[in-house]
Formats: structure tokens, sequence, C-alpha cells
């Protein structure tokens, strides 16, 4: 049974679309079977991983609507056991197309469903803010990963996403789970990394992943090629980063997390 982890945080500029494409690549390299669902309608993480997103046929806009199947959709392989059901720009018009369907807020855990034992994980880039296309994401989720940004405001708008979380969690999906917050952009030559660090786990009672994604310029490179880290340069220091985390994802639960 896949487990389908929702990367959210409606703060921009933090990593969420680098830590898709390269948490899954990273994952799908140790050999489990990894589908990413792009529910951005910037379709960041489709080109991330080298789809044109302008000349996909089907993407998630169409699939939610029920113009196509996933079958339709699914981009198969895009790298070696990583798939991928794209996005583009006429996912932004998904909102207003979606307003008076029955039970709307299901409609991606409805198609989700007839795949979700063909993969050992799902992963979902979201949208940068809390609307209908990331409820929907969070609906199909078992649990929510946050990619936080080491800055100064780095906290400004967790306690919302959290807020949100719980209240999806109440009214929506009893199931969904905070998985975890995930430190990026870590630069260890500042005091300023180091503090957002200590200041989140002390003022966040959440699981926070021991591994920091710093910032590296060959994660900043890759997406221009179509490639995650690992693939673009597999000795640098973002794809270790991210290899590690991986590790920490496939085996959560199986010790205590600090």
């Amino acid at each position: 049974m896949g487990r389908i982890i929702v990367v959210a945080n409606q703060k921009g500029g933090v990593g969420k679309t680098t830590t898709t494409i390269n948490l899954s690549a990273a994952i799908a390299e140790t050999g489990k079977k990894v589908l990413v669902v792009d529910m951005d309608p910037q379709g960041n993480t489709t080109s991330g991983l080298g789809i044109d997103k302008e000349n996909v046929e089907n993407t998630v806009y169409e699939l939610l609507l029920g113009e196509a199947t996933i079958e339709d959709c699914l981009q198969k392989e895009v790298f070696e056991n990583l798939s991928l059901i794209p996005s583009n720009i006429n996912l932004s018009g998904a909102e207003i197309e979606l307003i008076g369907i029955e039970e709307k807020e299901f409609l991606l855990n409805n198609v989700l469903k007839g795949v979700k034992d063909s993969y050992d994980y799902i992963l979902i880039d979201c949208p940068p803010s809390l609307n209908m296309l990331t409820i929907n994401s969070m609906c199909a989720g078992d649990t929510v990963l946050v990619p936080i940004q080491c800055e100064y405001y780095a906290l400004e708008g967790l306690s919302q996403l959290i807020h949100t979380i719980e209240l999806v969690k109440e009214r929506l999906n009893p199931d969904i789970e905070i998985e975890g917050v995930v430190f990026t952009m870590y630069d260890a030559r500042t005091n300023l990394s180091l503090q957002v660090v200590e200041n989140v786990k002390e003022n966040l009672n959440q699981n926070i992943y021991k591994s920091i994604i710093p910032r590296n310029v060959k994660l900043a490179e890759a997406p221009s090629y179509g490639l995650p880290v690992i693939k673009y340069d597999s000795k640098s220091a973002g794809a270790e980063a991210y290899r590690l985390l991986a590790d920490e994802v496939i085996h959560r639960g199986e010790e205590e997390w600090q």
C-alpha cells in the first residue's frame, strides 16, 4: 500500500518543488516505486523532471475534471522507478471550474485510490497557497511534509499551515498527519541559519528531520537541465542531503525521531 506524502507550505520560495523532485528521485534510487503528482499550476515539478509542460496532452487538470483517466495522464518512468502526473498553467482555472461540483475536495483522492497499490510512495507538490488544490492534496494524503527555509521569517505562516492541516483532519481527512519539517537552503556560514533551526525546534512540537538541505549551486542548476540533482551531480552536497532525507522518510516510525 503506497504512502501518500503531500509537500506543502503556503509560503513560496521555501524549496517545496526542489524537495518534491529530489526526494522522489532519491527514494526511487533505492528501488522503491514512486509517483509524483504536480498540483502546482506553475508546473515546475513537471519541467524539473524533464517533461515539456507546454506540450503535454493530459495533465492533472484534465484528470480532476474527469476529462482523462490516470492512465492517459501518466508519464511513465521519466527516470527509473519514477513516474509523473504533470501539470501546467491550465490548472489555475480548476478552482473556478470546480465550483458546484459535489465533494470537490476528494477528486484527487478518488483518482489516486485506484493506483495507490501500484506505488510505494506518491509525492504531491502543492501550490504555494492554501487553496482548493492544496486542500484536495491533503484530502488524498497520509502525511504532510513541510519544507522550511532557514531564514528570519521561517515560522511566519507555519502556524496557519498547521491550523489548516488540523481543520482538514477534523472535517475531511481524519487520517492526515504531519510527516515532519525539513529545513532547506541552510547556509552553514551564517549564524542566522543555525538560529532559525534552534528557534523552530524550540517552538514547534513536530517531527523535525535530522537531514538539513544546504544551499547548493548544483541543486539550483539541476532543474534547468530537467534533472533531479542526483542525476545531475550525484556526488554534490545537495544530492547527498536528499539521499539522507529519503532514508529518514523511508524508515520513519522505526525509531524515535528527535
